[in-house]
């Protein structure tokens, strides 16, 4: 099961994440995401723990929990939707004005 688990400090460690989520069960991997500029991370991770009992328990257990003074918000993660965002539609066209 894969985790997201926002609104973390940009201080937190993935040691620091692992630590509290193998309290609920086996951790696979974290993942902390940085800025592709500036290298800092973004303020979100990823856990991910092969037992989906213990992840949906870590999840219930650090929901709302506090770490580093950031209230955390934990829940399953969706999967990336394709073309990642924003629609668009066609453009142009006939705009009026005609004469």
């Amino acid at each position: 099961m894969k985790i997201y688990v926002g609104n973390l400090s940009y201080s937190v460690s993935q040691e620091a994440l692992e630590e509290l989520f193998n309290k609920h069960g086996e951790v696979e991997e974290v993942y902390i995401p940085t800025d592709r500029d500036t290298g800092r991370p973004r303020g979100f991770a990823f856990v991910t723990m092969p037992n989906a009992k213990e992840g949906a328990a870590a999840i219930a257990a650090t929901n709302g929990q506090d770490l580093e003074g950031r209230r955390m918000n934990v829940n399953e993660a969706r999967p990336k939707t394709e073309g990642g965002g924003g629609g668009g539609g066609g453009r142009g066209g006939d705009r009026g004005g005609r004469r």
